[in-house]
């Protein structure tokens, strides 16, 4: 049986491998004059494994070790800032899902056009791509703070004792 340094040690470089991940999706994003199809489905193939590469080991592992486990105030930070950076993501998924949805119905992931500005497609656009710039920066933002107190904490429980 593998011992708990061994565990926290394998979910520390599982989730440290999704921040290239996010990096390369925002990267992928930046660099494009026009979100097509095809941009939006390499941003997605590169954020989706970042998001499970975080998500399984926090379901499957971190959260178990904290309900039964040694619970501290380092450890309770670490734990809201992952909870706020989820709920940030969420929000962001809330933006995203119109923005999709009208995209689609004006077909422009097929066929875009340039000369059609994305605000023109309702009249609630702009808040929607409002709330989906807060969700993915706040959801980074967070997650990257709880990933530096996920380090402190794993320094504290697996190296210092």
């Amino acid at each position: 049986m593998l011992s708990e340094r061994t565990i926290a040690t394998v979910v520390l470089i599982v989730v440290s491998l999704s921040l290239p991940l996010y990096l390369h999706g925002v990267w992928i994003i930046l660099r494009s004059e026009m979100v097509t199809w095809g941009v939006l489905m390499a941003h997605l193939r590169s954020i989706i494994p970042g998001i499970l590469l975080t998500a399984i080991p926090v379901l499957v592992w971190m959260l178990p070790q904290a309900i039964g486990g040694r619970f501290t105030g380092l450890l309770a930070l670490h734990i809201f800032l992952a909870i706020q950076a989820y709920a940030l993501l969420v929000i962001g998924l809330w933006g995203i899902v119109p923005i999709y949805r009208a995209k689609r119905a004006h077909n422009l992931y097929h066929e875009p056009d340039p000369a059609i500005a994305i605000d023109e497609l309702d009249e609630r656009m702009p808040h929607w791509r409002r709330r989906l710039r807060i969700g993915v920066f706040g959801y980074l933002l967070l997650w990257s703070l709880s990933y530096i107190v996920g380090l402190a904490v794993y320094a504290r429980f697996y190296l210092v004792g």
